[in-house]
């Protein structure tokens, strides 16, 4: 059976109604298209399945000229966050010693993830790794439909999307969080969960709900946040005015945990003595507080390694497994 033939921009035009010099300004977005030449382009774009020439080139001849960091969050979010900056730099070290180029795409719901499927659809690039994604994101069908190659740095929270990942054991860290609270004798043990509409927030909470439930306490003390220092802080204020009598709070990641923190003594309340503070990534802002941050690691470089290889090997035609990688425990002294 003959190989099925890559649609081209004449296709696009002519699917379009445009001619083919509207065609390649729409689909490299040129703002002097008019919006219903643009709209019928696009259109075309997403039925045909059409990757510019420069994505397919490197197809042919194997070489691949720049890879996108994709992270569907708001730009005030993604540089606030030292997850996101290590992410990130990780990648980029990553790939220094090759001509690959690598791209940052963000954008918040509505015009920014739109601007975001605009931009895997043009084929402005040879690949991608998705950070961050959301449930409602729809990335995913995005990246079927072009078949551009694809790697997610976390769970997709929808499961089985078709697409690899490397990801940490979010609910086996969340449940050593648990254990070693229980260790040291705490029993009111409450939790600052992560957003639930995405996979690393529900894991860690489910993790830490199991092993509560399996020493026969009550897991219900849970407040939410987004995983910013802002919603840790107001998370903790709550649980404080709910259940002032916790002894220990597990926070699902070191900016909340930090900010947390601040919070709780801030009402002239110690840290760990009658509080322990436990957190969730190992990022640099857990060995600068005082005291220290107890917390799980999340390895951000060994996550950025893998993927970048993972998706070097997807496009290099071979078949891929998704890759859980496990997590351990950094005792300091906040808990």
């Amino acid at each position: 059976m003959p190989a099925r033939r890559l649609p081209t921009l004449e296709d696009v035009a002519a699917k379009a109604g445009v001619s083919r010099a509207t065609a390649s300004r729409a689909v490299n977005l040129d703002p002097r298209v008019k919006a219903q030449s643009r709209i019928a382009v696009e259109a075309a774009v997403f039925e045909l399945g059409y990757r510019p020439n420069r994505a397919a080139r490197s197809l042919v001849n194997q070489e691949i000229d720049s890879i996108a960091v994709v992270v569907p969050e708001a730009e005030d979010r993604v540089f606030a966050d030292p997850f996101f900056a290590a992410m990130l730099a990780s990648i980029t070290q990553r790939l220094s010693d090759s001509p690959v180029q690598v791209l940052l795409a963000m954008g918040q719901p509505g015009q920014g993830r739109q601007k975001i499927e605009r931009y895997l659809r043009g084929g402005y690039t040879d690949g991608a790794i998705i950070v961050s994604h959301h449930r409602d994101d729809d990335l995913a069908s995005v990246l079927h439909e072009t078949k551009l190659p694809a790697v997610y740095v976390g769970r997709p929270y929808a499961g089985d999307v078709g697409i690899p990942y490397v990801d940490v054991d979010n609910s086996s860290g969340a449940a050593l969080a648990a254990e070693h609270l229980l260790a040291q004798g705490r029993r009111r043990l409450a939790t600052i969960a992560g957003p639930q509409d995405m996979a690393a927030g529900a894991d860690r909470l489910a993790g830490w709900s199991a092993a509560l439930r399996r020493a026969g306490l009550d897991a219900s003390l849970v407040e939410y946040g987004d995983f910013s220092a802002a919603s840790g802080a107001s998370a903790m204020e709550r649980l404080l005015e709910t259940a002032p009598d916790i002894d220990a709070v597990f926070v699902a990641s070191d900016l909340m945990a930090v900010a947390a923190m601040h919070e709780v003594q801030s009402r002239g309340i110690s840290v760990p003595e009658q509080i322990a503070v436990v957190g969730f990534d190992d990022t640099h802002a857990a060995q600068l507080t005082r005291p220290p941050l107890t917390t799980v690691i999340n390895p951000v470089g060994e996550l950025a390694g893998r993927a970048v290889d993972l998706l070097l090997q997807l496009m290099n035609g071979d078949t891929v497994e998704p890759v859980l990688l496990q997590t351990a425990m950094v005792k300091r002294t906040s808990g």
